[in-house]
């Protein structure tokens, strides 16, 4: 592994570049971005997924967006799906300028809300050639209610998020709020989510767990996925079980994937959702059925 940067929008963006144990000079290798949830930086799942595919041969790469981590952009911590997308296209770009990645043989892994990002960018970018999701969070404004106190308090975080906004525009002070909490309701992520608690799985010291900028609130719940569903052309495979988060969203998703080209793998569990969408971030079991079943898918489609 090896420590790399590359320009998004003027940005510089930092990220951990995996390499095959294999890996010889000289020769060029099929590529894959791995993408992790909201708010989560290269250290996390992300980083471990990289990883891990690197083990089956492929030079895969786990970068810190803008506004997170080791990269550049203001405010801090400040979640704003649009430019994920652009960062995603970006890192494509950069992995093309590399002589040892087969610059038409890149693909994209992404789990939870990276999901999301990574399917819009798919959908719009031709240079991705294929997609593997696990346990998927694809959201719309019925479903962001669910999640964010019905309509009324979807409506509460979006005024608060234009008032930060402005806040930041006429005065450059950003507001912000716990990123994770088990007692403060107003958190982004309320509840005993071990996760993200757990300096020993995904609380480590490059991500904040106290500071997610409340201007968010308004690029995260008016974003919609869905619609890139009919655009997107590159085969696509997705994971997911009635364990994970909003199961029927992935159902109605794949549905409406523009290609024929496509698989669902839908697990059994006895668990209640979404407890095993944690699973799928750093857990054995999950983890281990995701690399397998993505290894084959791109190992067939790239």
């Amino acid at each position: 592994m090896k420590n790399i940067n590359f320009k998004s929008e003027g940005l510089n963006l930092v990220g951990n570049l995996f390499y095959p144990a294999n890996y010889k000079e000289g020769e060029t290798y099929p590529a894959i971005i791995s993408v992790g949830s909201w708010t989560t930086v290269k250290e996390q799942m992300a980083g471990l997924y990289a990883e891990k595919f690197a083990e089956q041969g492929f030079i895969t790469l786990a970068f810190d967006f803008r506004n997170y981590g080791g990269s550049e952009g203001e405010p801090r911590f400040w979640e704003n799906p649009t430019m994920k997308v652009e960062d995603i296209k970006n890192a494509v770009t950069y992995l093309q300028s590399l002589p040892e990645v087969d610059s038409n043989k890149i693909g994209a892994f992404a789990v939870c809300a990276g999901s999301m990002y990574t399917l819009m960018a798919a959908s719009e970018d031709n240079r991705i050639k294929a997609v593997v999701t696990a346990a998927s969070w694809l959201h719309d404004d019925e479903a962001v209610k669910l999640f964010y106190g019905g309509e009324e308090g979807v409506n509460s975080k979006l005024e608060a998020a234009r008032k930060a906004k402005d806040n930041f525009a006429k005065n450059g002070v950003v507001e912000y709020i716990e990123t994770i909490s088990t007692t403060n309701t107003s958190a982004a992520m309320y509840g005993e989510y071990d996760y993200y608690l757990n300096p020993a799985r995904g609380g480590v010291k490059e991500w904040s767990n106290d500071k997610f900028a409340v201007m968010s609130w308004e690029n995260w719940l008016t974003l919609n996925p869905m619609p890139y569903a009919k655009q997107l052309q590159a085969p696509t495979l997705m994971i997911h079980s009635n364990g994970c988060v909003l199961p029927q969203y992935t159902k109605n998703f794949f549905e409406e994937i523009g290609t024929s080209d496509k698989e669902l793998i839908w697990l059994e569990t006895a668990l209640d959702s979404p407890m095993q969408q944690f699973n799928f971030y750093d857990q054995d079991e999950e983890v281990s059925l995701a690399i397998e079943n993505g290894t084959k898918w791109f190992n067939e489609k790239l």
